[in-house]
């Protein structure tokens, strides 16, 4: 629960600051080490349970993984979470993935999500972004349960296919718009 609570604080925080600089930050960043750990579990997770995943795995350009996003509010909510960029199964880099929100919601939440860039003109536009917001620039599809069905590695012609994971917690909705994933240095 210190963990949960420590994980909303950083959220909120993190929310209040979204439209600061964009440089490399390392205030919140965990170590290097841990979050390969927690990205190459719930990429493992993922494809045990998903198996158009673990395809559409095997087609990407690269795969960028937020294993625990904290999101939490109440009228004016924020979410935090840091990840990695895996190309060819090896780390090419580390994230933050930060929104904010308001309106009427309460809640806490935690929960995972994968991107999967197809393309290599998707793949170059995110990593030449300074700061990249979701919901401008290259195409994303959410897969759910009932896309996932229809979606091959030969159907997928999309840029970017967003995988949500992990999801626990007390507030509705799950959605990707807004958010802002920028470049971190993970702490040692």
């Amino acid at each position: 629960m210190q963990r949960l609570m420590r994980g909303v604080g950083i959220a909120l925080l993190a929310a209040a600051a979204i439209g600061s600089a964009t440089a490399p930050r390392t205030a919140f960043a965990a170590s290097a080490a841990q979050i390969d750990r927690d990205v190459s579990q719930a990429l493992r997770n993922l494809y045990a349970k998903n198996a158009t995943a673990k395809s559409l795995g095997q087609k990407a350009q690269a795969v960028l993984v937020f294993p625990s996003i904290v999101k939490g509010g109440f009228m004016v909510g924020g979410q935090y979470g840091e990840g990695a960029l895996r190309k060819g199964g090896r780390t090419a880099g580390y994230y933050s993935s930060v929104a904010a929100s308001y309106g009427l919601q309460a809640g806490i939440q935690k929960f995972g999500y994968a991107l999967f860039f197809m393309t290599p003109s998707a793949l170059d536009y995110f990593q030449k972004s300074a700061g990249w917001e979701v919901g401008t620039g290259p195409s994303i599809v959410v897969v759910d349960e009932g896309v996932a069905k229809s979606l091959s590695t030969t159907t997928a012609k999309s840029d970017i296919y967003a995988f949500f994971f992990s999801q626990k917690g007390l507030m509705a909705g799950l959605g990707l718009q807004g958010t802002k994933i920028t470049r971190i240095q993970p702490s040692k």
